[in-house]
């Protein structure tokens, strides 16, 4: 057990760290550097400097005009939100939503590694499972790896509001967040429950959201009567595949859900992507960063 689970540690490492290099890595630094400003120092006042950078204090001092100037930080804090809950074991064709979810924390966290960039992680079910506070380094991405591959949540349900709660109020610096969810945490009448945390976090850290989903999660194939089982409340029931009517009905379901999440995500100004576990993941990512 012990073997194969460092098999599948070293394997995505090594994916991993192949495709940031060769790939991410680029674009990673064009999508999230330079959000965050560091004083560099004071120069004399150039035509066409912005006045609102003028250092007052110096001008006064040497009774000529200067400014400052500032440079992109070059050291930034990544966060990785992923979600734990049992939604994400489920999986029809390639992987499992789980599996694309540990590959696609590891090439983001390689890419902020090669960029000098802290990574932490916050898995998340109903309520905050484990914290992992930013480190930098080889042994602590191995790790959050590892957490990802292996962990089982005390809960089986979601609720994205808590994380990112969480989020605002445990890292008080301005970071980049990265939310790894199918984000199916919908009222009864398919409303977002979390758009409201969704708005404050945003406003306070520079946020994405990765959309993890299954193809059979978008329509019932017709095989007749069939019992399905809700991964998150253990609730059963008997469904008939054969009716158009309720098939219909629930792609119907699935539509208005995806809307709805998508509205939220782009009300709140959230990049976002979405990515099936029947697809590759790199052109998705590449799309969301040259969105940035």
């Amino acid at each position: 057990m012990v073997n194969d689970l460092l098999k599948s540690v070293r394997k995505i490492e090594i994916k991993s760290r192949g495709l940031s290099h060769q790939i991410f890595a680029g674009e990673y630094h064009s999508a999230f550097k330079g959000r965050g400003m560091a004083f560099s120092e004071v120069r004399e006042y150039q035509y066409g400097d912005d006045i609102r950078n003028m250092d007052w204090n110096v001008t006064a001092r040497v009774h000529s005009p200067y400014v400052k100037v500032f440079e992109e930080e070059r050291e930034l804090t990544v966060m990785l939100l992923v979600d734990v809950s049992s939604s994400r074991n489920f999986g029809t064709v390639r992987t499992f939503k789980k599996d694309l979810i540990a590959e696609v924390a590891g090439i983001l966290s390689f890419s902020a590694s090669i960029n000098n960039d802290k990574v932490g992680a916050l898995f998340f079910s109903d309520k905050v499972e484990k914290f992992i506070p930013p480190k930098k380094g080889r042994s602590h991405l191995l790790r959050i790896l590892r957490e990802l591959l292996e962990f089982e949540p005390e809960s089986p349900r979601t609720n994205v509001s808590e994380a990112l709660r969480y989020l605002t109020n445990a890292i008080k610096k301005r970071c980049t967040t990265f939310l790894l969810s199918d984000l199916l945490d919908l009222s009864d009448d398919g409303k977002v429950q979390f758009e409201e945390a969704l708005k404050i976090a945003a406003n306070k850290h520079d946020l994405a959201a990765i959309r993890m989903y299954d193809p059979r999660e978008t329509y019932l194939p017709k095989v007749g009567l069939i019992q399905l089982r809700d991964a998150e409340t253990g609730k059963e029931m008997w469904i008939d595949t054969s009716s158009r009517k309720v098939r219909a009905q629930y792609e119907q379901w699935w539509r208005n859900a995806n809307t709805s999440i998508s509205q939220s995500l782009a009300k709140c100004r959230i990049d976002s992507v979405q990515i099936s576990t029947a697809e590759d993941y790199v052109k998705p990512l590449i799309k969301l960063f040259k969105s940035r």
